[in-house]
């Protein structure tokens, strides 16, 4: 007997790691003449791939029972492939799993009247019930999973004849760790749970519902970390929903990281910022520039909308905390914020957008509501005058505070933070150009209005003509600063890569053509600034490495400014920063570069 587990991703580079660890999870509890009568196996794709490229490998697959893991951002796409995949097999046991469904499950047996059942919760044991079910009953027979006296005679299921029985909670011990063949997962991002469910009731969340915080024994988040680090696993990102919320448990975690550093994994969690120890940020201090990177979900600043989605956080103590962060700069930092939250309209999102934004950090994720089956909110969401998208995402349309067209505002707001802000690519003309608003988010509203009257807000531009966008929003609204401007986007633009055709905005380098060969030429023979490209001659440095001369203090961050004579920057490729990936850069007077030359001639 066949068994397909389904897991059909947003994108190439995720996994699946519910439909495998279902899979280990029976390959470990059931018995062994049972484990010879079943075949396991995993499928995954991608929502990118055409459905009927998916239904048909899965046709070709000939399975004799089909399980779909179901997510917000797959399950529209389910729904059609195994509509497609019973009128194709109708004799195929389908059955849904996934947090989209444990909430409607009775609601989706009814629409789908053809559907075997729906796993609800945790699934690892019930679907190894379901597979032993299966062995003795016979994939040809009909189900005899309910009981008109007792109810489901299988607990965690829910069929067209009703609801079964919670299934208790699993150990966390008892799940087999399910990465062996990391082949499979090359190229793509590893995910890894030490611990589930969450003591904070944060109301937007379903985790909400899940109260129980649950540990995985240390010794064998130990041993499964050491395999990925033996491994050199690109990422592991911890699925923790607050990794941080058992405080021994995530510094012995991160203790154990920081002790065994290979110098190339980077660990990923989700903490909360406000409950970090003075012995956690001490021991986060110490990790490799890469090695961890954190999110934190602030959400809102407005305390009142706090209070009403049941988010316990200590605004102050989250700032201070994240201040130290950015102090050591070793991690990289990503906040988030949500819109459409009880309570806060436009003026008071703005708020909190520059509060965050004060926080300077790595990446600031403006995101939307999502009102999630089975979340407080979305019980409470005709209280809230919630009204949002009936399709996954379930993404809000407007609330009694926040209107739709604050939404579209917020909507262009995001494109232009994401393009501007989180790809890192304009991090010192940004820092000046914001100084120049009442806000920051003053400043983001006009450049993505700006933008939607250039017609470029949904638009996928080129990273040349980002720039040329934002030199004609500087010359728009801020025309007297250009020739500051121009230097610093001439910076950002090197700072990230030796561009093959320089943009017209950045001037002809005519002029310093000749000082650049006599310098690599002189570099060539005293190594002074390039010593770890000891192997490379004159022209091959000229290739992997810019000089170019600015006349602004541009490597000053925020405080640009007129110098009184010029000098030059050595972009060196070889050498970035591992969080932000910027060259290498180191500054040689006009003085010094005379003094470089001088001997040559």
């Amino acid at each position: 007997m066949k068994v397909l587990l389904v897991g059909i991703n947003a994108k190439y580079i995720h996994s699946n790691p519910a439909v495998y660890s279902l899979a280990a999870y029976a390959n470990v509890h059931l018995r062994k003449e049972e484990l010879k009568k079943i075949e396991i196996q995993i499928a995954e794709y991608t929502i990118n791939q055409q459905q009927q490229e998916i239904i048909a490998d899965l046709y070709r697959k000939k399975p004799d029972i089909l399980a779909f893991s179901c997510y917000i951002w797959n399950w529209d796409m389910v729904q059609d492939i195994f509509t497609v995949f019973h009128k194709l097999c109708p004799h195929v046991p389908i059955w849904l799993g996934g947090p989209e469904v444990s909430f409607t499950a009775e609601e989706i047996v009814t629409a789908y009247p053809f559907l075997a059942g729906i796993m609800v919760g945790e699934g690892e044991a019930t679907f190894t019930e379901l597979c032993r079910f299966y062995l003795q009953e016979g994939t040809e027979t009909s189900l005899r999973l309910w009981d008109e006296k007792e109810g489901t005679s299988l607990a965690g299921v829910v069929t067209r004849e009703g609801r079964g029985a919670l299934r208790p909670l699993t150990c966390l011990d008892d799940i087999p760790f399910f990465y062996r063949d990391m082949d499979i997962f090359a190229h793509r991002i590893v995910y890894y749970e030490s611990s589930r469910g969450c003591p904070y009731r944060c109301s937007y969340c379903l985790s909400a519902i899940d109260k129980e915080l649950r540990l995985r024994d240390l010794k064998l988040v130990r041993q499964e970390l050491q395999f990925f680090l033996d491994n050199r696993v690109s990422q592991v990102k911890f699925i923790d929903r607050t990794f941080n919320a058992n405080q021994e448990h995530a510094k012995a975690i991160w203790r154990y990281l920081l002790e065994n550093d290979n110098g190339v994994t980077n660990f990923h969690f989700e903490v909360a910022a406000d409950i970090l120890t003075r012995e956690e940020l001490e021991i986060l201090s110490l990790m490799r520039p890469g090695l961890i990177q954190l999110e934190i979900g602030v959400q809102s600043t407005n305390m009142d909308t706090l209070q009403e989605i049941n988010r316990s956080m200590k605004l102050e103590r989250l700032k201070a905390a994240v201040r130290t962060l950015r102090e050591n700069r070793n991690i990289h930092l990503h906040l988030d914020l949500i819109a459409g939250l009880p309570g806060e309209d436009y003026d008071s999102f703005a708020r909190s957008f520059d509060e965050v934004y004060e926080m300077e950090p790595d990446q600031l994720q403006l995101g939307f509501l999502k009102v999630l089956k089975g979340s407080p909110i979305w019980e409470r969401g005709e209280t809230y005058g919630i009204v949002c998208q009936n399709r996954p995402p379930y993404e809000v349309l407007f609330t009694h505070w926040l209107g739709y067209e604050d939404i579209l505002r917020l909507k262009e707001i995001e494109q232009a933070l994401e393009i501007y802000y989180n790809s890192g690519q304009f991090i010192y003309t940004v820092a000046m150009l914001e100084k120049e608003f009442p806000s920051p988010f003053v400043f983001y509203e006009r450049l993505a209005c700006f933008m939607r009257e250039k017609k470029e807000l949904g638009a996928s531009p080129s990273r040349s003509s980002r720039y040329q966008l934002l030199l004609e929003f500087i010359q728009n609204r801020i025309w007297q600063k250009e020739e500051m401007y121009i230097q610093l986007l001439t910076f950002d633009l090197y700072l990230r890569e030796k561009i093959k055709t320089r943009p017209d905005f950045c001037g002809s380098l005519k002029e310093s053509r000749e000082v650049s060969r006599l310098f690599y030429q002189w570099e060539e023979k005293h190594r002074d600034y390039l010593p770890e490209y000891d192997q490379y001659d004159s022209r091959q440095l000229a290739k992997m490495t810019h000089l170019e001369p600015f006349f602004y203090s541009v490597w000053k961050k925020g405080d640009c400014e007129k110098l009184e004579e010029k000098q030059f920057i050595l972009f060196a490729y070889g050498q970035r920063n591992p969080l932000t990936m910027e060259a290498k850069i180191q500054r040689l007077t006009a003085q010094r570069m005379e003094a470089i030359c001088r001997p040559i001639n």
